[in-house]
């Protein structure tokens, strides 16, 4: 098994269909069946879990993980963690801000390293359609606070496409604390902690309408933030 690709799903029904079938289709032309996609469904009340099971039929590279009750993306994603097999695991938004295409060249580029993450703000880089100010002016604020506070060193933590070598994210499942959209700053804080080579690989990224965070949501990242720094590790 040569990747894993892990799509998190929460009330998802109008939209994850188109982006299990482009998923699919395209990496079983590239990696014929060394490849597998694990759905991980988390407390949807709409019908995105049926929907993937529907799907999942006579394809052994697809598996679909229900969680009725509420773990948050990052819960959800390092329960894909858990479970995934492949040589190489990644993770990518279900409503397909990032194409299969480009989740691809981050396979393709990870080589050597422990890590990769796709960055929205890296040279090279491309959004469509373009921001809006108020939202360039709070992603912003986001990284001057991230860069503040744990001196990362990306532009962009918070891109929803990344892959990590197996040892590294089954080292993450065990470690992470944090569920919600804080999660990413807070596995690539133990990436900086255990000293691991994290690579930022620019990429094409199309906006989905209905995917923003709300005020609510953005005010509790922030704030936990500040637990993730001043937090204690348990690892040597």
């Amino acid at each position: 098994m040569k990747l894993s690709i892990i799509i998190p799903a929460y009330n998802e029904e109008k939209r994850i269909s188109k982006t299990l079938k482009e998923y699919y289709n395209f990496f079983q032309s590239k990696l014929k069946d060394e490849f597998e996609i694990i759905i991980i469904v988390n407390n949807s009340k709409d019908k995105t879990f049926d929907i993937c099971e529907e799907f999942s039929k006579n394809k052994k590279m697809f598996k679909v993980i229900n969680i009725p009750y509420y773990v948050g993306k990052g819960g959800a994603v390092m329960k894909g963690f858990e479970k995934a097999k492949g040589d190489l695991i990644g993770f990518t938004d279900a409503d397909n801000s990032t194409n299969p295409e480009n989740f691809f060249k981050l396979y393709q580029e990870i080589k050597s390293h422990h890590g990769i993450i796709a960055s929205r703000r890296k040279k090279g880089a491309l959004i469509e359609p373009k921001r809006r100010f108020s939202q360039q002016a709070s992603s912003l604020a986001f990284n001057f606070l991230v860069q503040l506070l744990f001196n990362l060193n990306f532009k962009d933590t918070q891109c929803g496409a990344k892959i990590f070598t197996k040892n590294v994210a089954k080292f993450l499942s065990e470690n992470y604390k944090e569920e919600g959209w804080a999660f990413d700053v807070d596995i690539l804080f133990l990436c900086k902690r255990k000293k691991l080579k994290i690579v930022e690989h620019p990429i094409y990224w199309k906006d989905a309408e209905g995917s923003s965070l709300n005020l609510k949501d953005s005010v509790k990242s922030v704030l936990r933030l500040f637990k993730i720094r001043f937090r204690k590790f348990n690892f040597s």
